[in-house]
């Protein structure tokens, strides 16, 4: 590490929903900043203005807040190198291209849409690159007078990079190692567009430059854009400043053919997305993992094994372990399948792991939608301490909870019907007379209660407890039978056996 203070940032374009691919980007930028103690970045990439969807920034900051990575420095909280949204940096990129154009490593290019149209249809696998630029119509084919006739007239043009055409660049990549590139294997891109606005491949360097960021994480999906932001860094006379790079690995779809996309989340049924993205103009909602059910730190914790691990076999992280364990060395550079059977493990364990009050709000809510008030809050603790290792989605709590509120509405009879006897109908009503007495009302009590009268009444416990749990909750569900009697109450366990026994009398 070098003795600058450690500077990253995320840089997304507000064109849409928050990909988990894109979290993991944050994630792993938030997680080295932390860890030695520098500064995380957002920036809003919003140039490609034709592009750009009302809501979608105010969608990823609440990603990132859901989430727990709150940037230092944003368009929200600011900061001392503001603005943080490009479009509000507008002004500042045509110096920088007009420079690398007076210096002869960037050119005007006049060309209208419909005459690249032409040649892309006319010659096979065209670029505007060396092959073909001098037959173009731009500042480099063109004689100087006509060249600044067009650019007094307000002719529309854009500016180019001028790509060297057999030079070999390097890099040294934080994950990859040592990376080369044939620069003549690049097209020119475009630096500034006809409207002003830079494209992403000035904007970055550019503003990377003037942000001080000393680290750039991104996916790998951008190597090929490397060579040409490397001589952005060069021939703008910066790049004893550039950031070390690190370009992440894909995350793969389940069968790890390909980048996981929004369709193999619909066509497999899981999200893709951090949170419910609902696409204004279309109407289309896509589904996201906060909606679904998942706990924010199950979420970090399965990105953060999506490609990377700390050497041991430990799956289970808080964000500070991840901190304090994270290095980019050990990130992979093969992409990583996802998993969905394995992210519901980690939301498992991670409601297993929560206390109950952590979870209290969320569980209330989930009742709440379904009609059920839970306004005590002790008792809804002690209610979700009890059930919380049989659910994998916060959404399970309504299943798992819901009898505790209401009495059941119907009854999984077909698993006792077959067996029912009439002493079994005998053994209940001495079991209400029983309880009927009782002054406590605690689960072991309970137990050694029904056992003995079981006994007494020359039954087997075991075939009784499941005709109890199912005349209690409705089903063959739920934690311990007594438990859930003794959180019941006295009044509200008897009046549930006294509801169900008539539906398991014979005829039945």
């Amino acid at each position: 590490m070098s003795d600058k203070k450690v500077r990253v940032r995320f840089a997304p374009s507000p064109t849409g929903g928050l990909h988990l691919g894109g979290v993991r980007t944050v994630l792993f930028n938030y997680l080295f900043a932390k860890k030695y103690k520098g500064d995380f970045v957002l920036r809003v990439e919003d140039t490609d203005q034709g592009r750009y969807v009302e809501g979608a920034e105010k969608y990823i900051m609440d990603c990132l807040n859901w989430c727990g990575l709150i940037p230092d420095e944003s368009p929200i909280a600011g900061g001392q190198y503001a603005p943080y949204r490009q479009s509000e940096r507008k002004a500042i990129y045509r110096e920088y291209a007009e420079r690398l154009v007076s210096q002869g490593h960037a050119y005007y290019a006049f060309d209208t849409p419909e005459e690249l149209e032409r040649n892309r249809k006319e010659i096979p696998n065209f670029q505007y690159g060396h092959a073909y630029r001098n037959g173009l119509r731009n500042s480099l084919s063109l004689k100087t007078h006509q060249v600044q006739q067009l650019l007094d007239g307000g002719e529309p043009h854009v500016i180019r990079i001028k790509m060297p055409e057999d030079e070999t660049i390097h890099f040294y990549d934080m994950i990859r190692g040592n990376v080369s590139f044939e620069t003549g294997q690049s097209d020119d891109k475009v630096l500034l567009k006809a409207d002003g606005m830079p494209t992403y491949h000035l904007a970055v360097v550019v503003d990377d430059y003037l942000m001080k960021i000393t680290h750039a994480f991104r996916g790998e999906e951008w190597l090929p854009s490397a060579p040409v932001h490397l001589l952005l860094w060069e021939y703008l006379g910066w790049k004893a400043d550039m950031p070390q790079w690190a370009h992440l690995p894909l995350i793969l779809k389940p069968d790890g053919h390909g980048k996981l996309s929004k369709r193999d989340g619909a066509r497999l049924g899981f999200p893709v997305y951090a949170m419910n993205w609902l696409d204004e103009k279309t109407g289309d909602l896509t589904p996201g993992f906060r909606e679904l059910g998942f706990l924010p730190e199950a979420f970090l914790n399965l990105l953060a094994m999506l490609g990377w691990n700390d050497g041991t076999d430990n799956e289970i992280f808080t964000l500070d372990e991840l901190i304090e364990k994270f290095s980019m060395e050990r990130v992979h550079n093969s992409g990583a399948k996802f998993d969905f059977e394995k992210a519901k493990w980690f939301n498992a364990e991670w409601i297993k792991r929560s206390e109950g009050g952590s979870l209290k709000s969320e569980v209330r809510k989930i009742l709440g939608d379904k009609g059920i008030v839970a306004s005590d809050d002790e008792y809804l603790i002690s209610l979700i301490d009890l059930v919380k290792e049989r659910c994998t989605l916060l959404p399970d709590f309504y299943h798992q909870l819901s009898y505790f509120y209401e009495q059941p509405k119907e009854y999984d009879l077909n698993a006792v019907k077959p067996k029912w006897t009439d002493a079994k109908t005998e053994f209940f009503k001495s079991f209400i007379s029983l309880l009927g007495k009782r002054e406590d009302f605690l689960a072991p009590d309970l137990e050694q209660s029904f056992k003995f009268l079981a006994e007494e009444k020359g039954l087997k416990a075991g075939e009784l407890m499941l005709p109890f749990r199912i005349m209690l909750v409705g089903g063959k569900f739920g934690p311990h039978v007594f438990d859930i009697a003794a959180l019941l109450g006295k009044e509200e366990t008897i009046k549930r056996i006294e509801k169900a026994q008539p539906l398991l009398n014979p005829p039945l």
